[in-house]
């Protein structure tokens, strides 16, 4: 796939990305090795390759969610300077 300055410089604005002329160029023979790369990959015969989703024989420990309320809700209130019944009371923020 041939990868034009125009791609390369509207790739570039999309990251917000400043280059100079010689950087745009170097950044256009880069994406195009990249996708020939890619292209390349996507020719190899993985009939036989069965997918590998993890390597280093990691697993997930999985646990409850449970909410364990470290104080009670009365002593967090009389530590707010401000409060309004069962609520602690901010300023408004506009």
């Amino acid at each position: 796939m041939k990868i034009d300055e125009t791609t390369a410089r509207y790739l570039a604005s999309l990251s917000n990305i400043t280059l100079s002329d010689a950087d745009l160029k170097n950044l256009t023979a880069d994406l195009e090795k990249i996708i020939d790369y890619i292209g390349e990959l996507g020719e190899l015969d993985t009939a036989g390759v069965e997918p590998t989703y993890q390597v280093t024989g990691l697993a997930n420990v999985w646990r409850a969610d449970e909410i364990k309320p470290q104080l009670a809700r009365e002593k967090l209130l009389k530590l707010a300077p401000a409060r309004v019944s069962h609520a602690v009371r901010v300023p408004k923020v506009l």
